[in-house]
């Protein structure tokens, strides 16, 4: 289930009108995606701060546990990406396993989530973009909304040039965010191994073990939010009928994905934990840090380092923002095409081979949505936390239905393989309930209940669409038939 020809177009089109995505991703554009949506810059600059409140000098163990559990969730992505190549991503993987159905609601899900992530990305811009101007002097106190305006642009005209230059421009980006990083680190590592620390820091194994009286109960919470910094390693599931070899390309793609996460993101969050210190001073630094990475810029290089890094971490989230119009054009084009919303949304550009509407009907609803924001006067941050917590609670359901599918799709072969997916499912169930469990404070108690809200109007839209399971079962088989692996 891979390609796409005539036969995989809506009867009511011509051939020479038909949709056609461009199959022209190779391995490094396919993964750029994946990696682009976690954002390892943004999450590096907004993670550890969590883990190292719960874990004090022991913070990498959190994301050692999160590499570990993100890895099963990652399993089932894996194994179905392999059978199964379509634009919708876990809408294929869900409806040729469980049913029409519910693959429309995992579709339903992603497309959720991948409303929200764009915003939450131009907010990431924002926010460090405003940062690198008062570091550097150049207009502090900037508002956050032009600059928003300014990355919310960037990314529709780097969108439109097409899906190839598109994944290059956020192969970029995020290459240049991670070095910035890495020098950081190596200074920090080279000091420690020197003596030169700032406070006489060493490097330390400390890091990697729990401090008296912190049990594995508190290791657990907290690698939840270790977790979530692997949000987005299944977008390049969405290039199925973009990448030149989906079926071996985009399971490639995902492993990769997290495995980068994981050496990278405990890398990072050992050099942030031995750089402020393992002592009581040092991990309380560490804790009420606002900025981690900026910080350790200071202590260890100076000011430009520092605003470097703040540079590179809205480049980071201008990448992110890429990748996550990719998923969700992609998303209600498969939705266009198959008769289940507009079908204009399944127009692709001759010129690029973009899907234009869907992209636009993207951007548009970003832009509402940031437009809203700045006039109820909600602060850059507040516009990020909120969006990002919707957006990840809609993502969690749908790494629970692919885990399912998974699970059920593989124990018809061998009851053997039902293991890891179904690990999946406990591990994606355990990060949701304690996404919910205790009940966060307002307004964040709310933001479940729009959740619901959005997976019951997907359950409406099963129900009074006429041919629902024909039309999302004769929509799959016409893309599998293309049969291109």
């Amino acid at each position: 289930m891979t390609g796409q020809d005539s036969s995989a177009q809506p009867r009511s089109e011509s051939p020479a009108h038909r949709p056609a995505l461009r199959r022209e991703l190779r391995f490094p554009e396919t993964v750029a995606v994946s990696i682009g949506v976690m954002a390892p810059t943004l999450a590096m600059s907004v993670t550890g701060v969590a883990a190292a409140q719960a874990l004090g000098r022991a913070a990498p163990l959190a994301f050692a546990v999160a590499a570990l559990g993100v890895g099963l969730v990652a399993y089932g992505f894996v194994r179905l990406a392999g059978e199964f190549s379509h634009a919708g991503s876990v809408y294929a993987f869900v409806g040729n396993t469980l049913g029409p159905r519910p693959g429309f609601l995992a579709g339903w899900a992603l497309l959720g989530t991948y409303l929200v992530f764009p915003p939450v990305s131009i907010m990431g811009v924002a926010i460090f973009g405003r940062a690198f101007l008062d570091t550097t002097g150049l207009a502090p106190d900037a508002d956050w909304f032009p600059l928003a305006l300014a990355a919310w642009a960037v990314i529709w005209v780097l969108a439109t040039r097409g899906v190839r230059p598109t994944t290059r421009s956020l192969l970029a980006f995020e290459v240049v965010s991670v070095c910035l990083i890495l020098v950081l680190m190596g200074v920090i590592y080279w000091r420690l191994a020197a003596g030169t620390a700032p406070r006489g820091q060493t490097l330390s194994g400390e890091v990697f073990v729990l401090p008296p009286g912190v049990g594995v109960s508190v290791l657990a919470l907290a690698a939840v939010a270790g977790f979530l910094a692997f949000a987005g390693f299944e977008s390049a599931g969405s290039l199925g009928e973009e990448s030149l070899l989906p079926a071996r390309m985009i399971p490639r793609a995902i492993i990769t994905a997290v495995a980068f996460g994981a050496v990278f993101y405990v890398a990072c969050v050992v050099a942030q934990t031995l750089g402020f210190g393992t002592d009581a001073a040092g991990v309380s630094a560490f804790q009420h840090s606002q900025a981690p990475l900026g910080d350790l810029a200071q202590r260890y290089v100076g000011t430009a380092l520092a605003s470097l890094l703040d540079l590179g971490a809205a480049l980071s989230a201008l990448g992110a923002g890429l990748g996550g119009v990719i998923v969700a054009a992609r998303m209600m084009f498969a939705f266009g095409r198959d008769g289940l919303a507009s079908r204009r949304l399944s127009d692709v550009s001759a010129a690029t081979g973009v899907p234009q509407r869907a992209l636009a009907l993207e951007m548009l609803i970003a832009l509402a949505l940031l437009t809203a924001f700045r006039l109820a006067g909600t602060s850059a941050l507040n516009v990020f936390f909120y969006l990002a917590t919707i957006g990840t609670l809609s993502l969690l359901v749908m790494y629970v239905l692919t885990n399912v599918a998974a699970a059920r799709h593989l124990g018809r072969r061998s009851p053997g393989q039902v293991v890891a997916p179904a690990a999946g499912v406990l591990v994606a169930g355990f990060v949701l309930y304690h996404s919910l469990w205790p009940v966060p404070p307002a307004p964040y108690e709310f933001f479940p209940y729009l959740v619901l809200g959005w997976l019951a109007a997907g359950l409406i839209i099963t129900a009074v669409i006429p041919g629902f399971s024909r039309k999302v079962g004769d929509g799959l088989d016409r893309v599998a038939g293309a049969g291109v692996k």
